[in-house]
């Protein structure tokens, strides 16, 4: 199976900074495939789920085993799929960002960690009726590397 981009990032960074996602501002542009009307009613929601590639990430730079996060050895060694680091197999990222707002085939978002010309394969609105049900448990050097990431 293979996936195709609905869309790619347009602004915000131009380089995968770790930290201070939180602020930057971009635009998500669908492809000439889709119309207005794939995004009605998408401007309801406060909140969307970004799917998409880490395109600069060479297939020799993945990870398929442990590593400790970030490099930093003071972290634990902990598997690829214990992290969300973006050398991961697939290369795919996932982030819940803010709706600015929708005009035509451009979506305004905040605090998307994606960069200028990510390839975006899916949007999703964001429905709390999803979110975890009970307690969210982490381990600690998550919150550690996590701190400055918004």
């Amino acid at each position: 199976m293979e996936l195709t981009p609905v869309g790619t990032v347009r602004g915000g960074r131009t380089e995968p900074v770790d930290d201070d996602w939180g602020p930057v501002e971009a635009t998500i542009e669908l492809d000439g495939r889709f119309t207005p009307d794939a995004l009605v009613g998408l401007d309801g929601f406060s909140h969307l789920d970004v799917v998409y590639l880490f395109h600069l990430v060479a297939p020799a730079e993945v990870t398929t085993g442990a590593r400790h996060p970030r490099g930093r050895t003071d972290w634990p060694e902990v598997g690829i799929f214990a992290q969300r680091g973006r050398a991961r197999p697939n290369r795919l990222g996932v982030c819940t960002c803010e709706l600015l707002g929708v005009d035509g085939l451009r979506v305004r978002v905040r605090g998307l960690d994606a960069i200028d010309g990510t390839p975006v394969l899916d949007l999703k609105p964001y429905l709390e009726e999803l979110a975890p049900r009970g307690p969210v448990r982490e381990p600690a050097w998550v919150r550690e590397l996590m701190a400055g990431y918004w």
